[in-house]
């Protein structure tokens, strides 16, 4: 028996560690010509920690980054609207608020991968059942065959979309940038977003003086003006914030500056599809406000090896447990994060003061609830 896995980004590696550490045999599709990271910096929080443990990496990714103290809300001249003492929420529930660089989590990741059973320039643009097996089709015009397929190959997902085509990314209503710079006189010990009615900014300390930032701006879809934004733009636009924000912008190069409108996907109804499971962002996107995009491809790689170490009557059956275990948990934090990144990003002043001085206002415990819901997960 052979498993496919399309796509090795977060999703496919986990997914691969699973299987490899059971035994299976499986071939990892990569579309790309090399492994080569997509993206900047990268926020994993404690249910994405407890998911490495259960796969037995956790000492090794931990290594490659660094643990904040907290994550702060400010608004636009500096003053606190929330604070997550990430410390105490570590002790309740595992290590949170976790950073690293994405091409240090996916080095990471690859060493656990044998390389025997990797493949790159295959992009699986299309799939046919020939009897009991499934035929891949590549982009460059090569096929393959297996006996099950695990797609991870994104929100754009050309699995997805002949399974299900109605199924379309969903734009967010903002755009956003990112670029990692290099601060080594910044002292920062916990992650921040600042929120403005002109736009967001986030600022995620990394390891090696590194500093990792992302802007998000509201704006209609593929806005040509915003499209070539350069970091002058981005200075003059975000001037007005609090330091370091505009002293970070100052350091960006517009070469460094990665640019993409925020989509998500409308929670979907099924992820199993006989010998065919969606994972990761192929089966449930989410916009990033609560950092759980990545934290929820991980969880299903662990999801996974729990439901191997069951005896499963078949493929097809793991496939539609894993599907009843991760329905529910995936859907709520799509809906939950797109309404989070509504609230963030309102431009009416007067609302804006409403929502800040609510937030100020709440109790510690609804925000620790809130937590708990994502963080208290077990494998």
């Amino acid at each position: 028996m052979k498993v496919g896995i399309s796509g090795a980004g977060i999703a496919g590696l986990t997914a691969a560690i699973a299987l490899q550490q059971a035994g299976i045999a499986y071939t990892l599709y990569e579309a790309a010509s090399e492994i080569k990271p997509v993206g900047a910096g990268i926020a994993l929080a404690g249910n994405a920690i407890k998911a490495f443990k259960k796969l037995g990496i956790e000492e090794a990714i931990m290594s490659k980054g660094r643990l904040l103290d907290a994550f702060v809300i400010n608004d636009p001249t500096g003053k606190l609207i929330s604070k997550t003492d990430s410390r105490s929420v570590g002790l309740k529930y595992g290590a949170d608020n976790f950073t690293i660089h994405r091409a240090d989590l996916h080095e990471a990741l690859l060493a656990f991968v044998n390389k025997k059973n990797l493949r790159i320039n295959k992009r699986c643009i299309n799939f046919e059942e020939n009897g009991n097996r499934l035929v891949l089709h590549f982009a460059d015009g090569s096929t393959d065959e297996v006996d099950y397929l695990l797609a991870c190959d994104g929100i754009h997902s050309p699995i997805r979309k002949k399974l299900l085509p109605q199924a379309s990314p969903r734009y967010a209503q903002y755009t956003c940038w990112r670029a990692v710079v290099e601060m080594p006189h910044l002292e920062l010990n916990e992650a921040s977003e600042t929120w403005g009615t002109t736009g967001r900014f986030g600022i995620v300390p990394l390891n090696k003086n590194q500093v990792y930032w992302f802007a998000c701006i509201p704006a209609k879809a593929q806005d040509p003006v915003l499209k070539n934004y350069t970091s002058t733009d981005l200075l003059r636009h975000f001037d007005g914030f609090h330091a370091p924000i505009p002293e970070i912008l100052l350091h960006t190069r517009t070469e460094q500056l990665i640019h993409g409108d925020i989509c998500d996907l409308k929670p979907l109804n099924r992820f199993a599809f006989g010998k065919i499971l969606l994972m990761g962002d192929a089966a449930h996107a989410t916009t990033p406000n609560m950092g759980q995009g990545a934290c929820q491809a991980i969880e299903d790689a662990a999801v996974l090896a729990s439901e191997l170490e069951h005896n499963h009557a078949s493929f097809e059956n793991l496939f539609l447990a894993f599907e009843k275990r991760r329905l529910e948990r995936t859907s709520s934090i799509i809906v939950r994060s797109h309404k989070i990144g509504q609230v963030a990003q309102i431009q009416n002043a007067w609302l804006a003061a409403v929502r800040n001085f609510v937030l100020r206002a709440l109790p510690e415990e609804v925000n620790e609830k809130g937590l708990k819901s994502i963080l208290n997960v077990e494998f």
